[in-house]
C-alpha cells in the first residue's frame, strides 16, 4: 500500500463528489471532483515525466494552499518522485538553503513573488532544471520558467501511461523543520511512515464522504499534510482552501466546516473575541453570558466525568445555546463536529470554554519526525490539558530525565544528508528523542511540559518550564504575546507584547489619558494592571515560578521579523538576542 494506491482508490470510489474547493478572487467557492481532480493529477504527472523526472528525484513546492498544490503533491507520488514543501513565507534565501541541500531538480510556485524568490538565488542552485508556476502569467515568461498549465497540457498529450514501481518504504516526502535555530533539517518520510499514522489516526476519529474540511494551515506542515489532506482526501471529504490566515472567518461561513485543523493560536483570537464583545456590553447581558459559561461547564463537567447530565440542566443548556452560544457555533459555520489543535499547547481553559459552549477541541501532539502523530484525543477518549493518548501501533515512554521517546512505524527514516543528527536523534533500539519534557499520568494521557531545550535554568538552580506560565498568562485579556527570560538569573522576567485594543479601550475608560502608545505603555496605571494580571494568574505556581519583572513592548512577534517560525512558535533565541538590552535592564542588579 502506498499513498498514490490509496489516492487512487478514493478516485475510484468518490468519482463525482466534491474532492476540492477553491474561491478564486472576487468569486464564490468552486468545487473540483475526485474524477476531475484524479485527471488533473494523471496529466501534471505525465508531464513531470516528460521533463525528465523520475523515481526519486526531489521537486519542491514554494506555494500557499491552493488546488494546485493538491494536484502536484500526488503527481510527484505518481511518479515516484519525491515532495520538498516549503513555506510560502520563506524568504529568498532560506529557499536556495532548501532547494540546494535537497538537491531539487524541479520547483513549482505559486506567485510572481514566489518566483522572484526563485530566479533570485537560481545561480546558486546547480541541481534546478525547471521552475513551474501556477498563475498564469500576463506578461513574457522566462526562458526556463514553465506554466503549470502548460505542464498539464504536455501531459495530456502523452498517451502512454506512468508505470513506476513504487513502494512503501520509498521516500514521499522531505520537509524541512522550521527550526528555532540553525539551519533547518530535512526530514524523511516514506510512503509507509504516512499510512502508518492515516490508518492510527482513521481508527480513532471517522472522516468520512459527509465531512467539509476548511483548509488553511500550510500544507507545508506535516500537521495540514497529513489532517488536513491525505486523511480527508482518501476519506472521500471535500477540503476547501481558505483564501488566506486573513480570511478564515469569513471561509468558515462560505463553507460552514464540520471539521477543522489549527495552531491554538485561532482558538484563543476566537475566545477573545468573545470576551471583548462581552465586557463590551450590559451588565445584563454579562450576567447572562457568565450563567451561560455556568450552566455550559457544569454539562462539561459531567461529561467529563462519564456521566449524562440531568434533566433540568439539559433544560438549562438548551436556554444557554440560545442566549449565549447560539452565536459562538454561528461563526464556525454552524455544522461543526470538532476542532482539531496542534503545533503548540493549547490552554487547559480554552479547550474548557469552549466545550462548555458545545465545541470539542481535539488536541494532538506530534514532530515532523513523526509523520507527525504520537498522541491524540479523540471523541471516544479525551481528557482536557492533555495531548491524548499514544496512538494505536506505536510506543511512548518516558526517559529517565523526563524525555518523550517515541518507537515505532510512525518514525522517519532519518534526516537527509545528515547521518549525525540522525544518530542523535534515534538510537540504536529504534527510539526517537523527542526533545520535549511531559508525563503519561495513571490513565495513559501525555502531558507535555515544555521543550526541553527552552527550560530555564535560575541561577540557584531550580529549572522553570516557561510554558505552563505563559500559557496562563496569555488567557489574560491584555497580554497578546509573552516570553520568559530568566537563564542563570536569579528570577523569572517576560517580555509583553499587550493587547493593545484591550489596553487603550481601559485606559480611555479609566481617564488614562494618552494617545501615543509608547507613553501608554510606561503610565504607571498600565504597570500596576499588568502587574495585577501576572499576580492574580500565577496564585497556583510555585515562588520561584512568579514573574518578578516584565518588559512592555510595543510591536508584536512576528514571522516577518524571524520571531516566530511558520507554525507560530517563538524563536527563543532570535528574540534574547533582539531585545538583550530590554532583558538587560530588567537586571539592574545584576549589569
Amino acid at each position: 500500500m502506498t499513498l498514490i494506491s490509496l489516492f487512487e482508490q478514493a478516485i475510484q470510489d468518490y468519482g463525482d463528489k466534491p474532492a476540492l474547493a477553491h474561491k478564486p478572487k472576487g468569486g464564490t467557492y468552486q468545487d473540483i471532483s475526485y474524477t476531475e481532480f484524479g485527471e488533473s493529477v494523471d496529466v501534471f504527472s505525465k508531464g513531470l515525466n516528460a521533463l525528465g523526472i523520475q523515481k526519486g528525484d526531489r521537486v519542491a513546492i514554494l506555494s500557499e494552499n491552493r488546488p494546485e498544490w493538491a494536484i502536484t503533491d500526488f503527481g510527484i507520488l505518481k511518479v515516484g518522485a519525491v515532495n520538498v514543501p516549503m513555506f510560502s513565507t520563506l524568504t529568498a534565501v532560506q529557499v536556495g538553503y532548501i532547494l540546494k541541500d535537497s538537491g531539487a531538480k524541479v520547483i513549482c510556485v505559486s506567485t510572481k513573488d514566489q518566483l522572484k524568490k526563485v530566479i533570485s538565488i537560481r545561480d546558486e542552485v546547480p541541481s534546478l532544471e525547471h521552475i513551474i508556476i501556477y498563475n498564469e502569467l500576463d506578461d513574457e515568461v522566462p526562458a526556463d520558467v514553465s506554466q503549470f498549465v502548460d505542464i498539464c497540457s504536455k501531459g495530456s498529450e502523452t498517451d502512454s501511461s506512468i508505470e513506476t514501481d513504487i513502494d512503501e518504504s520509498d521516500l514521499a516526502t522531505i520537509i524541512y523543520t522550521s527550526g528555532t535555530t540553525g539551519n533547518p533539517k530535512g526530514v524523511m518520510l516514506t510512503h509507509a511512515n504516512f499510512i502508518s499514522n492515516y490508518n492510527a489516526a482513521k481508527s480513532l476519529i471517522d472522516v468520512t464522504e459527509t465531512d467539509v474540511l476548511l483548509s488553511f494551515l500550510p500544507l507545508s506542515h506535516v500537521f495540514e499534510r497529513l489532517g488536513g489532506h491525505y486523511v480527508p482526501l482518501f476519506s472521500g471529504a471535500k477540503v476547501a482552501y481558505a483564501e488566506s490566515t486573513f480570511t478564515v472567518a469569513q471561509n468558515m461561513q462560505d463553507v460552514s466546516p464540520t471539521v477543522m485543523l489549527s495552531v491554538p493560536r485561532l482558538y484563543e483570537t476566537m475566545y477573545d473575541r468573545v470576551l471583548r464583545a462581552v465586557q463590551a456590553g450590559s451588565s445584563l447581558k454579562q450576567k447572562i453570558f457568565h450563567w451561560g459559561v455556568s450552566v455550559g461547564s457544569a454539562v462539561s463537567s459531567k461529561i467529563q466525568q462519564g456521566g449524562k447530565p440531568s434533566a433540568i440542566l439539559k433544560l438549562k443548556q438548551s436556554i444557554a445555546d440560545k442566549l449565549v452560544f447560539a452565536k459562538l457555533k454561528a461563526a464556525t459555520g454552524g455544522r461543526l463536529r470538532f476542532f482539531v489543535s496542534g503545533g503548540a499547547a493549547l490552554p487547559k481553559s480554552i479547550a474548557e470554554f469552549f466545550h462548555a459552549a458545545g465545541i470539542l477541541i481535539l488536541e494532538g501532539y506530534g514532530l515532523t519526525e513523526t509523520s507527525p502523530i504520537i498522541s491524540m484525543n479523540h471523541p471516544d477518549k479525551w481528557k482536557f490539558g492533555t495531548v491524548g493518548a499514544p496512538i494505536p501501533g506505536i510506543e511512548v515512554k518516558i526517559a529517565e530525565d523526563g524525555e518523550i521517546i517515541t518507537r515505532g512505524p510512525h518514525v522517519m527514516k532519518g534526516y537527509f544528508n545528515n547521518e549525525e543528527a540522525t544518530s542523535e536523534s534515534i538510537d540504536s533500539d529504534g527510539w526517537f528523542y523527542t526533545g520535549d519534557i511531559g508525563i503519561i499520568d495513571e490513565n495513559g494521557f501525555i502531558q507535555i511540559t515544555d521543550r526541553k531545550k527552552n527550560i530555564i535554568v535560575l541561577s540557584n538552580g531550580k529549572n522553570v518550564a516557561p510554558q505552563p506560565i505563559e500559557s496562563q498568562l496569555v488567557q489574560s485579556s491584555f497580554i497578546n504575546q509573552i516570553m520568559l527570560v530568566g537563564n542563570e538569573r536569579k528570577n523569572i522576567a517576560a517580555l509583553i507584547v499587550p493587547n493593545f485594543e484591550a489596553l487603550k479601550s481601559w485606559a480611555s475608560e479609566n481617564g488614562v489619558d494618552t494617545t501615543e502608545l509608547s507613553e501608554l505603555l510606561k503610565t504607571r496605571e498600565v504597570q500596576q494592571l499588568i502587574q495585577s494580571e501576572i499576580r492574580e494568574r500565577l496564585t497556583d505556581f510555585a515562588d520561584f515560578e512568579q514573574v518578578r519583572r516584565f518588559a512592555l513592548l510595543e510591536k508584536e512577534f512576528s514571522q516577518e521579523e524571524d520571531e516566530m517560525t511558520p507554525t507560530l512558535k517563538l524563536k527563543r533565541n532570535v528574540i534574547i538576542e533582539k531585545y538583550s538590552d530590554v532583558i538587560e535592564d530588567m537586571y539592574p542588579e545584576e549589569s
